[in-house]
């Protein structure tokens, strides 16, 4: 009868209305589930990637994965893709490491020096191969003219090949032989953050321009003597070979010193006028460039001054004197 129809289509929606319901909650609980998954994963991933030492993976995997998606790349490419973005990267931070740990006074390039002051320099130059040969190099030439900016190209260069550097003067390399000495740790001897023994390559700069002791003298070729044939060693004087005398003190230790150095060696003549005393001489010679003005001129550029002061006016002819047309 149309009772029992009524109550059975109360009952029909009524239900519909529960099955709704619980589907909605369903559907809203697995949806949240899916998010709280994708959170714990991506956390998980970072974790992982930092445990690894991938900074690269973990700054760069979600953009270049979109990207990858755009173009339809498969996971094969865009793994390959994110890992020669990390090798890249690392690559960079080593460099970057071994010039901050060389401790070089300032970074210089062999691209920024002037070899037309030196045209001869630059053919000695490329027969230095300090990464794979273990030479020496030792730049002889009066101050300024650029033996200190050579060491500093040479040693930026070994850096970005991958080898260990260090910088250091020949003063300061022989008080901290010295103090070692002193303090009984010459086996741990260094140069600014790197042993100074084992470095591969070792740039002692300004060597002659102070007198060493006759202790110093002897620490120094004992280091020079550990270090031969394990590594290079670059040395800048301002001395002939003849001179060096004067800083070793006697003729038995400096010739010991010239047979330690200069087999496999590249000695570098840096002859010439000083490189700081040319670039003085070169500003002060350049003219001045003065402006002289006609009267004409003088009288035209006094009257746009004035113009610029006055308020606009509104007269179409007065517009224009004061525009740029008018040639102020």
């Amino acid at each position: 009868n149309a009772g029992n129809l009524g109550w059975i289509s109360i009952s029909i929606h009524s239900c519909l209305e529960r099955m709704r319901h619980n589907i909605s909650e369903i559907l809203n609980e697995f949806i949240g589930w899916t998010w709280r998954t994708t959170d714990t994963l991506e956390l998980r991933l970072a974790n992982h990637l930092k445990t690894l030492r991938l900074p690269t993976f973990l700054r760069e995997h979600d953009k270049l994965a979109r990207i990858c998606a755009t173009e339809g790349v498969d996971h094969v490419r865009y793994l390959a893709r994110l890992t020669e973005l990390e090798l890249i990267d690392r690559e960079r931070r080593m460099v970057e490491r071994r010039i901050k740990s060389a401790k070089f006074p300032a970074v210089k390039s062999l691209d920024s020096f002037d070899f037309k002051a030196i045209p001869s320099l630059k053919m000695m130059m490329l027969a230095v191969r300090l990464e794979d040969r273990r030479e020496n190099v030792i730049a002889l030439g009066p101050s300024a003219t650029g033996k200190t900016h050579i060491a500093l190209g040479l040693g930026l260069a070994a850096c970005q090949k991958g080898m260990p550097v260090a910088f250091v003067t020949a003063a300061a390399l022989v008080n901290e032989l010295m103090k070692a000495r002193d303090e009984k740790r010459l086996l741990d001897h260094s140069a600014g953050s790197q042993p100074a023994a084992k470095v591969g390559l070792l740039i002692i700069d300004e060597l002659g321009f102070v007198p060493l002791s006759n202790t110093g003298a002897e620490l120094l070729f004992e280091l020079i003597s550990q270090r031969y044939a394990r590594g290079s060693t670059l040395i800048t004087s301002n001395l002939l070979f003849e001179e060096w005398t004067e800083t070793f003190g006697t003729e038995r230790l400096t010739g010991a010193w010239l047979d330690r150095l200069t087999q496999h060696v590249h000695i570098l003549e840096m002859t010439g006028e000083s490189y700081r005393l040319n670039q003085s001489k070169a500003r002060h010679a350049k003219p001045e460039h003065i402006t002289l003005l006609t009267d004409g001129q003088r009288a035209l550029e006094r009257a746009c001054f004035w113009m610029a002061l006055r308020p606009k006016a509104r007269h179409p002819v007065a517009d224009f004197y004061s525009s740029p047309m008018a040639g102020c």
